[in-house]
């Protein structure tokens, strides 16, 4: 057992994403733009992309509308959600325009919640799913700072959904199924759940209450997924479901949160006219998914030990001409991968050929394809994988059906 320990240790040191971040050139963080703030670089930027794009699709396909909404706002609103009177201390101090205060924004609810009370809505348009790539800004410690993991300035997969009471239970599942389906995309397939209840201090009425903690429970059972319930634990505003999910090396990280709240509708006196035209109060339901894009991305790089499948790979194949005279066709090669969008690059440096794979392997590139004078010849390329599997000569129509069909 402790063998198997120090074994874990040494591998979970391997994959720190701090130390990988910097070799594959992923993303820094530096004291001149301030601690807890990160800024993406290309081959980051290609990762967080393809994941996001990932994300709007799926997002589209489940009758989300995506939103955006602005980085500050009026002190106003911070007073009327409350987070002023119970979140100051996570808030940066605020800016003065006009002789108002307005502060960066710690959570994106208020924003969407101004978008629903923008009109009057009628419970035939219910229930109104709304989205965004949101990012805040809290004020977090020095000391409790950790690379991705822990940072002052980060972007939520943030959604609320507005519905009526007979579709919480349809809604909750709904959340679960997207949930399942977009984790499963990165290769997570063992979670640990819980339901977490009213604590002795809440908002909102027991009836509320029941029924919320009912829809969860059962979303939950109906898809035969096994959790714990944490009595007490839920937030005052209400009951909650948290999804944790296990890595490569079988540590789990909190990602998903599905949050009933029954203390902002009154907050802001949210309302639709129900089937007899009076004014009832939604049902809202916060949502995160991947937790935060900055920590998701964090837990991956560490999963996958920055050897990122196929289609998240910054870049996916590198092209290595032998000599020089081969770097015009390593570049006819290069377009013809282009042309059906992959990202390819040409090492194009006079070093040796070995030497170049050795840097490829290092960067975790799936692809390696060497070029000279026979592959030039029979419009082929040699190709090695990452693992250093050699796959020997291929026509170039055969790797780009071979890589297509790796991308589905």
């Amino acid at each position: 057992m402790l063998a198997d320990h120090l074994a874990r240790l040494e591998e979970a040191e391997k994959r720190d994403h701090r130390v990988l971040g910097r070799q594959l050139g992923l993303f820094s963080i530096h004291e001149e733009i301030g601690p807890g703030l990160v800024v993406w670089h290309p081959k980051g930027g290609v990762i967080r992309s393809k994941l996001e794009d990932y994300w709007r699709d799926l997002h589209f396909r489940h009758g989300y509308s995506i939103v955006y909404s602005p980085h500050i706002g009026r002190a106003q609103l911070w007073q009327t959600s409350g987070h002023l009177d119970f979140y100051r201390e996570s808030m940066y101090a605020p800016v003065e325009v006009d002789e108002q205060e307005y502060f960066l924004k710690p959570m994106n609810c208020p924003f969407h919640i101004m978008i629903y009370r923008s009109n009057l809505h009628s419970y035939r348009e219910l229930p109104l799913r709304i989205a965004e790539l949101g990012t805040v800004y809290r004020y977090e410690r020095s000391g409790v700072l950790h690379g991705l993991m822990r940072v002052r300035g980060f972007t939520q997969d943030d959604a609320h959904i507005f519905c009526l009471p007979e579709q919480v239970e349809e809604e909750i599942g709904g959340v679960l199924d997207l949930t399942f389906e977009l984790l499963g995309a990165f290769g997570f397939s063992e979670y640990s759940i819980s339901l977490s209840t009213r604590p002795e201090k809440s908002v909102g009425d027991t009836a509320m209450w029941e029924h919320a903690t009912a829809s969860l429970r059962n979303a939950l059972e109906q898809r035969n997924l096994a959790f714990d319930v944490d009595d007490g634990g839920g937030a005052f505003y209400g009951p909650k479901i948290d999804v944790k999910i296990n890595d490569a090396l079988g540590r789990a990280w909190q990602c998903t949160t599905v949050q009933f709240d029954f203390n902002l509708p009154e907050r802001f006196d949210l309302t639709f006219q129900d089937s007899e035209g009076n004014r009832s109060r939604p049902y809202m339901v916060h949502r995160a998914i991947l937790g935060s894009m900055e920590r998701f991305l964090g837990v991956l790089i560490e999963h996958y030990a920055g050897a990122f499948p196929l289609w998240l790979a910054p870049v996916q194949a590198m092209i290595i001409p032998i000599a020089d005279r081969h770097q015009e066709y390593a570049e006819s090669v290069k377009a013809a991968l282009a042309e059906r969008d992959l990202r390819v690059e040409v090492d194009g440096r006079s070093e040796r050929m070995n030497l170049k794979i050795r840097n490829a392997q290092m960067q975790k590139v799936p692809y390696m394809l060497v070029v000279g004078d026979k592959e030039a010849e029979a419009d082929s390329v040699s190709v090695r994988l990452r693992d250093e599997t050699n796959l020997g000569a291929m026509p170039v129509a055969d790797l780009l059906e071979r890589m297509l069909g790796e991308l589905g």
